[in-house]
């Protein structure tokens, strides 16, 4: 046991509050160059102290870019996609932790060897799937003669049926993304910690399986389930080459699209405290959640869950 003593109490803190400032410094500064006007942005030295204007730059920075809209479509994408993550890979857990089939750890091990795959590898396979989601099912029906015998019967091409296209859509920002290969690893592991016994007395008592995963599994695994939200919600907030790649029009954008407008380009003047100001309401509702679900996330890193 560490002794508490003056000195090492000062230096801790002192540790603490020096880390403090280097993560703080930038978003600090960021907010001093949302708060000035243009021309005074362009003058030197940086000032130190904020002023007046960073109000006027946000509401600049939202009627620009229309972040209504873009606020809706991030807030719709991210929670459905944090939803499906976190049913997918407690379903995926379960089945791989308690049930007996053939392959079963075959497939674990093919989860666990999909995270050495970074998203870039898959990003033009997805993109192709997603642009011609029937084109298996016409392939299908092709060499299986199915599409001929429609095509006899009653006149009807099943290819022109099958032309089906998620680009622009909510479903083809949201299905690729809510397979988590990490979030299975997780569960799986946190299911191993659970004792025999409590499986042992859902037996006695006549519990099914989806009883069992009901009333004791999920109870036992909210800490875990909170923490992991708090993860993925922030991570699939602040992504951005998902969307830049499957949505090509503005109403389909997402909120870090949009500040990601507003950046100036090299031929554009260089208005930095409209994209500062707009960057600190893009960053908001993650900031919120990680507020609000500050203990949960910190008691499902720290004990597991126990």
């Amino acid at each position: 046991m560490v002794e508490r003593s003056p000195i090492l109490t000062f230096f801790c803190h002192a540790i603490l509050l020096i880390g403090a400032l280097i993560v703080c410094l930038p978003l600090y500064l960021a907010f001093v160059a949302g708060s000035l006007d243009f021309a005074r942005l362009q003058k030197m030295p940086f000032p130190l102290l904020p002023e007046g204007e960073f109000w006027n730059n946000m509401v600049a920075a939202w009627t620009t870019v229309d972040f209504s809209r873009l606020y809706i479509n991030s807030i719709i994408t991210t929670t459905l996609i944090v939803v499906g993550k976190v049913t997918v890979s407690l379903m995926a857990a379960f089945a791989i932790t308690y049930f007996r089939f053939p392959f079963r750890m075959t497939m674990f091990w093919i989860i666990f060897i999909s995270l050495m795959l970074p998203i870039e590898a898959r990003i033009i396979p997805t993109y192709e799937a997603l642009a011609d989601v029937g084109g298996p099912l016409r392939d299908f029906f092709r060499v299986t003669g199915i599409s001929w015998l429609v095509e006899m019967a009653t006149g009807y091409r099943l290819e022109i049926g099958l032309q089906w296209n998620l680009i622009n859509s909510y479903s083809g920002l949201i299905l690729p993304l809510i397979a988590s290969a990490s979030a299975t690893f997780l569960f799986r592991q946190f299911f191993l910690t659970v004792p025999d016994e409590l499986l042992e007395a859902a037996k006695i008592d006549n519990a099914g399986p989806f009883k069992f995963f009901i009333d004791i599994l999920l109870p036992l695994s909210v800490t875990n389930i909170t923490a992991l939200v708090v993860l993925l919600f922030i991570g699939n907030w602040n992504q951005y080459l998902w969307p830049l790649l499957f949505t090509t029009t503005p109403d389909m954008k997402t909120v870090v699209l949009g500040l990601r407008s507003l950046v100036p380009g090299p031929d554009e003047p260089p208005a930095w405290n409209i994209a500062m100001a707009a960057s600190f309401f893009v960053m908001l509702p993650p900031t919120l959640v990680v507020i609000f679900l500050q203990r949960w996330l910190t008691k499902g890193v720290t004990d597991v869950g126990k």
